[in-house]
């Protein structure tokens, strides 16, 4: 019993050795200021990435030769690189339209839109190819609205 008693209080000694005493309290972290609205970003310039770059003009002789398929895929190859690339959803946007595919270039153009930020010219032609889409679908009060738009933005 003697020993088992031992046996005990070496182990209690020896876990009390590794326990440590709390350390002093964090000082409080101020509270940082309001933020003023942030600025809207302005659009990445035209890519530098040079597989994009080389991507993006397969993606035009393609579509050149009216191979409007081969093109959507290429820049869909481009867009899993540069998937905030707004050129990249404007360019896919004109070949969905070249295609006959008129909601989904509406669609694109206004994901082109969203990664634009200030940007003017990229978003007024994005609202241009929006007002093609729809005027080609039969909705010409949209069409106007998107031309509107665009004349807006374009100034």
């Amino acid at each position: 019993m003697a020993l088992k008693m031992k046996y005990l209080l070496f182990v209690a000694a020896l876990l009390a050795g590794c326990a440590t005493a709390p350390g002093p309290a964090p000082e409080p972290v101020p509270a940082p200021a309001p933020a003023q609205a942030a600025p809207e970003p302005a659009a990445k310039p035209p890519s530098e990435n040079v597989a994009v770059a080389g991507l993006m003009q397969n993606a035009r002789t393609e579509a050149a030769a009216g191979r409007f398929v081969n093109s959507a895929a290429t820049i869909e190859r481009a867009l899993r690189i540069e998937p905030r690339n707004p050129r990249l959803w404007q360019e896919l946007a004109r070949v969905r339209l070249k295609q006959g595919e008129y909601a989904q270039a509406e669609s694109v153009a206004a994901r082109s839109n969203s990664w634009a930020g200030s940007d003017n010219t990229l978003r007024a032609e994005n609202w241009r190819l929006i007002a093609e889409s729809r005027e080609a679908r039969g909705d010409a009060e949209g069409a106007q609205k998107a031309l509107e738009t665009a004349g807006k933005i374009g100034r």
